[in-house]
């Protein structure tokens, strides 16, 4: 039986693109690993290679001048067994409890003002943002320092309220205070993420429960705090990692050394001085595997327990 023209045709036409669908997809592959290995080898060389080196090197004896002596987990053992290192972890620990939720509150409350309509909001936005962009920076380090230094501006201030406290650089129970002080004072970014957040929630739900005679309290833990809860839960996870960080100002308020009476040893500077003073790299690349695998807990255990408390689009609860 011959076949007609017509379904000849067709299955000629038919025929050529099916067989020419896999070699295509085959280019498109190749071109986007193409696109991908400049960063894939910046990866690799840059990230990859040097945490796998620093993770050798927290089971040895390293110096930088002599060759790594294996030990095992001798730098593990000696960590908990190092008062110093376990008055940086107090030091952080309090940088982080305290800090984090006075700047994610700080954060909340600058949002919720700048949500409602008014004049000159793009200017008090920009205002309120530009204090993250360089609060980080060594310069803002040197200044707060000078500020909140002995006879410095603060101190004055409050003594010309009556208040003296002798300054608070060099007095050990108000470093904390003034770290604290420093990265609250940075919570623009965070405030910008939950304006975003607060303009996604719908003015029918407010508006709805004025209609019951709802308050801004009820408002706010009813309608507020649930429709924001995922953006509150990125804000807390990353501003926790983020404060278990914290290197540059306390390294220039406190020269480099984490005083006074180790007020501001805090990790990571700690792990800076093992390293590159004391030039035991073996010591600290222990103390940045023990970093790594504690910030990785607190964020499993974040969302973990975000599953009672963060409410998304569409779910169930």
């Amino acid at each position: 039986m011959t076949q007609s023209p017509t379904l000849s045709r067709r299955s000629q036409t038919s025929a050529v693109p099916q067989s020419r669908k896999p070699r295509r997809r085959g280019a498109d592959t190749r071109a986007g690993y193409t696109f991908l290995l400049p960063w894939l080898l910046g990866f690799i060389a840059l990230t990859v290679g040097p945490m796998i080196s620093s993770l050798y090197l927290s089971f040895t004896n390293y110096n930088l001048f002599d060759a790594p002596k294996w030990i095992g987990f001798d730098n593990y053992a000696t960590l908990f067994q190092d008062e110093r290192f376990l008055q940086s972890v107090g030091v952080t620990l309090s940088y982080v409890v305290f800090g984090t939720p006075l700047k994610l509150a700080a954060a909340l409350l600058v949002a919720m003002l700048l949500n409602s309509k008014r004049r000159g909001q793009g200017f008090y936005r920009s205002a309120f943002y530009a204090p993250s962009l360089i609060g980080a920076s060594v310069s803002i380090a040197i200044v707060w320092k000078a500020m909140f230094g002995d006879s410095g501006p603060v101190d004055q201030g409050l003594s010309f309220l009556g208040i003296n406290l002798g300054g608070w650089v060099g007095n050990p129970n108000m470093t904390m205070g003034m770290m604290i002080l420093l990265t609250v004072w940075q919570f623009g970014a965070p405030m910008v993420i939950f304006l975003a957040g607060l303009k996604q929630i719908p003015a029918d739900l407010y508006e709805a429960a004025s209609m019951d005679g709802a308050g801004p309290v009820r408002k706010f833990i009813n309608i507020t705090w649930p429709m924001l809860s995922p953006v509150i839960f990125f804000n807390l996870l990353m501003e926790t990692i983020h404060a278990f960080q914290i290197f540059a100002s306390a390294y220039i308020i406190s020269n480099g050394e984490g005083g006074p009476a180790g007020s501001t040893l805090f990790y990571t500077l700690y792990l800076y001085l093992r390293g590159f003073s004391d030039f035991r790299m073996g010591y600290a690349s222990a103390m940045a595997w023990l970093l790594v695998i504690v910030v990785g807990v607190i964020t499993l255990i974040f969302f973990k327990t975000s599953k009672s408390w963060v409410h998304y689009s569409g779910d169930a609860k």
